[in-house]
């Protein structure tokens, strides 16, 4: 991960709700977003990955991202207006970084399975420099009240590191369903070693079986 994790002040837990207090006016939808806005809801995300990351996503008060930030808390609540629409952000986040490795240094490997295997542990090591903000992370989707696209975004980008441009037989739904399943895979050995049941090795030698499996028609 590259996005910034400080140490947190430690702050007693405060009581969450939107505040009316904070000048700034609310963002505008993303397409015409500023550019000022695009670095406060930067600033915010980081701020909240931070704090995550030494004490996972009870750390994460909105008051306490809020000030970290150098924000109204209105503000802050304009932007995210709950703890999981952050951690929903900071995940999305994490995605956009692995996106961009994936463009620098595309996969190499000849097959489709193996292509999705160097995607899905690069995620790993990614994530696992972190362990604690990756257990927040991981358990807060799964238990998600919100739209939570990254089981979707991950689906997505493996198909395309899987079919590499190519034309593939399956149905396009088909295709998707597939990745999503390998993804769905790959979440549940992470939460295994992140309970301290699986080594790296054995993720992968986990995750290459899956992905032969799943990815055979591909």
């Amino acid at each position: 991960m590259r996005t910034s994790r400080a140490v947190a002040d430690a702050t007693p837990p405060l009581p969450e709700g939107p505040s009316t207090t904070g000048s700034h006016p609310a963002p505008a939808t993303p397409g015409v977003r500023t550019r000022s806005q695009h670095q406060r809801r930067r600033r915010i995300v980081q701020a909240a990955a931070a704090l995550a990351s030494r004490g996972g996503v009870e750390a994460m008060q909105m008051r306490t991202v809020a000030e970290r930030a150098g924000v109204a808390l209105g503000t802050l609540y304009r932007y995210f207006p709950s703890k999981m629409d952050l951690v929903v952000a900071v995940v999305g986040e994490e995605i956009d970084l692995l996106e961009s490795s994936i463009e620098r240094r595309p996969p190499h490997a000849a097959h489709p399975a193996g292509r999705a295997v160097d995607v899905l542990m690069r995620a790993t090591r990614g994530l696992m420099r972190e362990p604690e903000l990756a257990d927040a992370l991981i358990r807060s989707l799964i238990m998600a009240e919100v739209e939570a696209p990254f089981g979707d975004r991950m689906a997505s980008l493996l198909l395309r590191v899987a079919t590499d441009g190519r034309t593939v037989s399956l149905p396009a739904e088909d295709q998707l369903a597939l990745t999503g399943s390998l993804t769905g895979v790959w979440v549940q050995e992470l939460l295994e070693m992140l309970r301290g049941r699986r080594t790296y090795e054995q993720i992968q030698h986990r995750i290459e079986i899956a992905a032969e499996r799943l990815l055979t028609g591909f």
